[in-house]
């Protein structure tokens, strides 16, 4: 036998063994299925529990304690909103449509320039402009049974009546929409779809004038690729000055495709 065919029937060897004792001597692990999409039931919901669904959503899906909290103080603090609505629908600057608080509460929600807390708005907007994201769209995405959710829990925290309706049922186009949207084509669709305009200001970008997170209009000669692709998967791997950790939601990793994630990677790139 030549030495090539013993380096061949030795090779061999070792793969077999290498397989063999990977299958039986190293455990295997399973990964975990993905989680399973949670069904709100609000046919058999109480209103206790229509509170405590909306305390789960405002401290963790809805991400409004990213901002809303005495830490950050990004945003004004919401112990005692529905206590202060009424004051702030009589301000002649509120432009909104609200009659109550638990309207007002939820328009808030859907359209947070029909009033800006004097001191939060987009800088040069004199407080006209939110820098808040519309909490049923981008990336944030709430349903209709979500938003009233919170309404019902910050109505209870601030120890007033409960009174917004828990809904009864929910519109088959609204289960439709909660199918997955199609991929982005371009930046902006991207940008637009996860709701980065609401919290960075990004050149060339109609509506990206957010002042909640860094201004990334001319990140792009300060930072890599490598950079600007792990602070959009993994945010809190590099903090930016001024900036505290958990700001930016953590599960764009799970929600962007390659491509998209590449569209936005891209445009930050040559924004110099």
């Amino acid at each position: 036998m030549n030495n090539f065919a013993k380096v061949i029937l030795f090779s061999l060897i070792v793969i077999l063994a290498f397989v063999l004792f990977a299958n039986v001597y190293i455990p295997h692990i399973q990964p975990s299925p993905p989680p399973a999409e949670e069904t709100i039931d609000v046919g058999a919901m109480t209103m206790d529990k229509f509170i405590a669904l909306g305390d789960k959503v405002f401290n963790g899906k809805g991400t409004c304690t990213l901002c809303h909290n005495a830490v950050v103080k990004r945003a004004p603090l919401l112990e005692d909103i529905a206590a202060k609505a009424m004051d702030r629908i009589k301000d002649p600057r509120y432009k909104g449509k609200a009659t109550n608080a638990a309207e007002y509460i939820e328009e808030s929600e859907r359209e947070p320039s029909a009033y800006v807390v004097a001191g939060y708005g987009v800088t040069g907007t004199n407080d006209t402009v939110s820098p808040m994201p519309v909490t049923t769209s981008g990336a944030i995405g709430l349903s209709d049974v979500e938003v009233k959710a919170v309404v019902a829990y910050l109505q209870n925290l601030a120890g007033a009546e409960v009174t917004v309706e828990i809904p009864r049922g929910v519109p088959a186009e609204k289960k439709e929409a909660q199918a997955q949207p199609a991929p982005a084509k371009n930046v902006e669709e991207a940008v637009n779809k996860y709701g980065c305009g609401a919290c960075h200001k990004i050149a060339k970008i109609a509506g990206a004038v957010g002042e909640i997170g860094p201004n990334l209009s001319r990140i792009g000669s300060k930072k890599t690729e490598a950079y600007l692709r792990r602070a959009v998967i993994n945010p809190n791997a590099d903090i930016a000055e001024g900036f505290l950790p958990g700001m930016m939601p953590q599960d764009f990793k799970d929600k962007l495709t390659a491509g998209e994630l590449e569209l936005i990677v891209g445009h930050l790139l040559k924004s110099r």
